[in-house]
């Protein structure tokens, strides 16, 4: 029951010696989560001991793919290093990379998606400045709590990190096969539409949630892409209804100008094709709640 993440996928950690790497692969592990080494140049051939788990740290991602069968990597480096990292995991030809790191510069999240889809995206990417995804009860590749919701047969795809969280605590009675979490970066390697796709295709997802954000124009492709190809019921929630024209709210993407990326707009645009669309994350969630029980 989930998209891209399962339990049989096997995770590395690029900067899992570092003090985020470190401290969240002890979370993923903690949550169930198949972590099976760690990438870092300068410590190859260590090994680190996470409460009694021993993982191996490998010179390069390719080495780790070689020597585990990794099929996942997390990406927890400082975002000066965040394009090398994310290259030399497209160039091993890993099938998941999820990117954590907060403040990459737009132009290197630029270079290293046209660099992936030069190589005919062969890797996923998720992220950057994401919370990373999860499938509860199976695995946990990320920054999101694992013990906050269980597994059900809601998908959720979101921008907001915090907004997540909130989302999955809300319908933790229910469950959810897979949680998203895109990230708000101008740039992003998955969008809303790929998490829309892959639950409109997934057996074990019944029904979607999508949060938005002020900013851009993906909510309303996503509508868009809806209309045309999504016949699961979906609900959504867009964050921005108060904000201020012309200022950057929390996250880089998160602008407006003039009446494009306002969450108004956002908001008619999904409501046009069948979306409900809550006012606040707990009407959202209500919306859901009905939807689910009704089926």
């Amino acid at each position: 029951m989930a998209i891209w993440l399962t339990k049989d996928s096997k995770v590395i950690v690029q900067g899992m010696t570092g003090s985020e790497g470190s401290k969240h692969t002890r979370r993923m592990l903690a949550a169930g989560t198949n972590v099976v080494g760690g990438v870092n140049p300068r410590k190859a051939g260590q090994t680190v001991d996470f409460d009694g788990t021993e993982l191996p740290v490998f010179a390069s991602v390719a080495d780790a793919m070689k020597e585990t069968g990794a099929d996942v990597t997390v990406i927890f480096v400082p975002p000066q290093f965040t394009k090398a990292a994310v290259v030399e995991a497209i160039d091993a030809g890993i099938d998941l990379a999820v990117v954590i790191t907060e403040g990459v510069p737009v132009h290197d999240t630029a270079a290293f998606w046209a660099y992936n889809v030069a190589k005919g995206e062969r890797t996923r990417i998720i992220g950057p400045n994401c919370p990373g995804i999860a499938s509860p009860g199976a695995s946990n590749a990320g920054i999101i709590p694992a013990d906050i919701t269980g597994s059900g047969r809601i998908g959720l795809v979101s921008k907001s990190g915090t907004l997540t969280y909130q989302m999955m605590y809300e319908l933790r009675d229910i469950g959810f096969s897979t949680c998203v979490g895109i990230g708000g970066d101008p740039i992003i390697g998955t969008t809303h539409i790929d998490a829309l796709a892959a639950f409109e295709a997934d057996p074990d997802t019944d029904a979607i949630v999508m949060i938005g954000e002020i900013g851009g124009d993906a909510e309303e492709r996503a509508a868009e892409f809806i209309k045309a190809n999504v016949t699961k019921p979906v609900v959504g929630y867009i964050a921005g209804f108060t904000a201020p024209p012309g200022k950057t709210m929390g996250h880089a993407g998160a602008i407006i100008s003039g009446s494009a990326g306002t969450a108004e707009a956002k908001k008619e645009a999904l409501e046009a094709v069948g979306v409900k669309v809550g006012k606040t994350p707990t009407e959202t969630a209500k919306l859901m709640r009905e939807i689910m029980s009704a089926g």
